[in-house]
Parts: C-alpha cells; structure tokens; sequence
C-alpha cells in the first residue's frame, strides 16, 4: 500500500515510518540524510519515529563543536523536530551505557528503551529505514 491509499472509508491512510539513526553525527551523510527524511515525512503527515542506536547516540550528544573538522553542526536542528509534530524519539539504553552517555546527555528529551523493547517497537511500523 503507498502511503496516498485511502481506507475503507476513503480517508487516507497515515503510515507508520521508524528512522533508526545507527551512525555517527559527522564523517557521512547518513545523519543528516536521516533528519531530512524525518522532516520530509512529517510534512507528509506522516507518524514519524525517530531512534537513535549504537554510534547515533551520538547525534543527540550536547556540546558538539565541529569547528574542527569544518563541517556544521546541524544538532540544534532536532531541537526543532517538536515543531513538525515529531515526538517520538527513543534512544537504545544499551547503546547510552556503552557509550557512557545518560539521558541527561543528551539535547533533547528521549524515552530510553532497551533493545527487547525498540525490537517490538519497530514490529508495528509499517517502515523501517536504516540510516
């Protein structure tokens, strides 16, 4: 079913996206490639979920300063993601402990799920994307 498909009813039908964001923040695109996506599925109205897992975890991380490596520091963007309705953001538990990082690490507030737990999660999306 595409994402334009009406229902029974002939409403259309919102699908379910879950964006897992697996890398770190600088050195690809698929950061910020991710974060494009979340907004454009949004403007969509689209339900959209964002979780951020092993190296993502880093994406959320207060104080980056990337004068260093010349890039921007796109981070206070998802400062913005309330603004676009988007509000489910969840970070894997086991990958903040291993990066000895807490929620209150991080710039905006995540509900921390273990990965038991985002496994199910992303068991009632109708789309998974990887990044």
């Amino acid at each position: 079913m595409s994402d334009t498909e009406a229902d029974e009813g002939g409403n259309r039908k919102v699908k379910r996206f879950m964006i897992v964001n697996r890398k770190a923040p600088y050195g690809t695109i698929y950061a910020l490639e991710a974060l494009e996506v979340v907004l454009i599925g949004a403007a969509f109205d689209q339900d959209m979920t964002l979780v951020f897992a092993d190296d993502g975890v880093y994406q959320l991380k207060k104080g980056q300063q990337t004068k260093g490596i010349g890039q921007k520091n796109f981070s206070p963007s998802y400062r913005a993601l309330g603004d676009y309705d988007i509000e489910k953001l969840y970070v894997e538990r086991e990958s903040l402990q291993a990066r000895g990082l807490a929620p209150e690490d991080l710039l905006v507030p995540v509900r921390v799920l273990g990965s038991a737990e985002l496994s199910v999660l992303m068991d009632e999306q109708d789309v998974v994307l990887s990044f």
